[in-house]
């Protein structure tokens, strides 16, 4: 990322990741809790849930690319933060969830690879403790293997009993209050590290012109 490359009065730009097949999944419905929170909090924010992460099982010796998987590492590739959510099947990140994350491997060379300096949001359900808990565990593992920082926050939801209602309300208020936490975190996180971003290549931009300026001087 350069200097030119970034809009510092632009709103920070987060993506989220997750969810099921079904469409208004249980975690679906809390991703989309999590973005809220983050466009109150001033982001432009993205989902990509359900059939949007219908893709092929990711190939790294195949070039060719659908495009669903092309828009994906796009909004990836242009994300200030990111959300990933996962039910937990049988004890681990769905396959449909992990395959998604599979494809940032065509980020591996980019010049802020995978998740490189951008805060992630970690969530995961499961019908009972230890599954939810084992997918957030594990969702934040893949995180730190992408170089990303995961929230101080990660949230784990028991899906056993009802807690969400048909419209993706949140019944719980614990649970509602840690969604909107991550997404606050998610975007506050991504403005400091645009901040510092701007900064250090204005700094390296005043460096040079001062070193040119004394090669001048010389002359």
């Amino acid at each position: 990322m350069t200097l030119h490359s970034i809009d510092r009065d632009s709103p920070v730009r987060i993506v989220a990741i997750g969810g099921t097949i079904r469409q208004g999944s249980s975690t679906e419905k809390a991703l989309r809790l999590v973005l809220r929170s983050a466009r109150e909090n001033g982001a432009d924010v993205q989902l990509f849930a359900g059939t949007d992460l219908e893709l092929p099982l990711y190939a790294p010796e195949r070039a060719e690319r659908t495009e669903e998987a092309v828009s994906l590492l796009a909004a990836l590739r242009a994300a200030d933060g990111i959300v990933l959510g996962s039910p937990g099947y049988h004890g681990g990140i769905s396959g449909l969830v992990k395959n998604a994350l599979d494809y940032t491997e065509d980020m591996a060379k980019d010049p802020r690879p995978y998740f490189d300096g951008r805060a992630v949001g970690c969530l995961a359900t499961g019908s009972g403790w230890q599954g939810a808990n084992a997918t957030l565990g594990a969702l934040r593992q893949v995180v730190h293997a992408l170089r990303g920082w995961p929230t101080p926050i990660g949230v784990a939801i028991n899906t056993r009993e009802p807690v969400f209602d048909a419209e993706g309300g949140c019944l719980l208020s614990d649970v509602g209050s840690q969604l909107e936490m991550m997404g606050r975190q998610v975007v506050d996180f991504a403005r400091l590290s645009r901040q510092s971003a701007v900064a250090e290549g204005q700094h390296r931009k005043d460096g040079c012109t001062g070193a040119r300026e004394r090669t001048l001087a010389k002359a």
